[in-house]
């Protein structure tokens, strides 16, 4: 089992507001006058960045009136991206200090601090009261949760009668020996992937009736080959994107899930659930 300490040092940069920071200047950003979308090749941590977020969220019925829950909330881009596109409130909740601690400067940065709240928790032990979110979702959280049961719990425990819960993760698609690193693990000790089957049984079990799952292999593969396209015709990556966190490892984490892709034995999955 992964234990919390392990995973928050795997993803832990040590420097990260300031390497923002300074990409943000070399981009010709002022950080008086930033936007949710200047940041969002650096703070949407998965498979797609914000067109994969707004995929999902096209099949979500969201309102202004809603208060969301985002679990495994990394930066808070997508947090970010919602509270602006629908002018409602997003909490979010991260097992990394850093990322919380960043997070919460850049919501200043682009003054939707008092739409957005983020925390430093564990999901599957939120410090919230029971059903206090009209909605859900998590982005790339589960493939480092063992106990999906545990964690689709707790997520219930937090929604109200009805809600929506949104999942966007990689899943174990098919039987093989996965590369490594990863970006979401250097090694087996903390990747704890599941299938789409385990994850509906793991959502029905918790109180959730699934309405979609949607494979986004495809999706993935076009996405990751034209963004390694992109970069080898500017010669390299551009001043702020996921490269500012995983840092030297990004080309053989990116390469290693491509390839994991190609074979089949990985993809991320959309599944949407309601609370029961």
């Amino acid at each position: 089992m992964a234990d919390d300490k392990s995973i928050s040092d795997h993803y832990r940069h040590g420097e990260l507001l300031p390497e923002i920071q300074a990409a943000l200047g070399k981009l010709g950003k002022s950080i008086d006058r930033l936007t949710p979308a200047d940041l969002a090749p650096v703070d949407e941590f998965h498979i797609g960045g914000r067109l994969a977020t707004e995929n999902l969220f096209a099949q979500l019925d969201v309102s202004v009136d809603d208060h969301l829950l985002d679990i495994g909330c990394g930066l808070g881009g997508a947090a970010r991206f919602i509270a602006d596109r629908y002018r409602n409130r997003v909490t979010g909740i991260d097992l990394t200090p850093e990322y919380i601690t960043t997070g919460q400067t850049l919501c200043e940065w682009v003054q939707l601090q008092n739409q957005v709240a983020l925390h430093q928790g564990n999901a599957t032990s939120m410090p919230f009261q029971d059903e206090s979110f009209d909605g859900a979702y998590m982005l790339h959280v589960g493939m480092n949760i063992e106990d999906k049961k545990e964690l689709f719990q707790e997520i219930n425990r937090v929604l109200r009668g009805g809600a929506y819960f949104g999942v966007y993760d990689v899943m174990r698609i098919d039987q093989g020996e996965l590369t490594y690193p990863v970006p979401w693990a250097s090694d087996n000790s903390i990747c704890m992937l599941a299938s789409p089957d385990q994850y509906r049984q793991a959502l029905t079990t918790a109180g959730f009736e699934v309405s979609v799952v949607n494979n986004r292999r495809d999706f993935a593969l076009e996405f990751l080959t034209r963004l390694g396209s992109k970069m080898s015709a500017a010669g390299g990556p551009p001043a702020l994107g996921l490269h500012t966190l995983m840092q030297a490892s990004t080309p053989v984490k990116i390469g290693n899930m491509f390839d994991n892709l190609a074979a089949g034995y990985i993809a991320p999955v959309e599944m949407i659930a309601h609370k029961a």
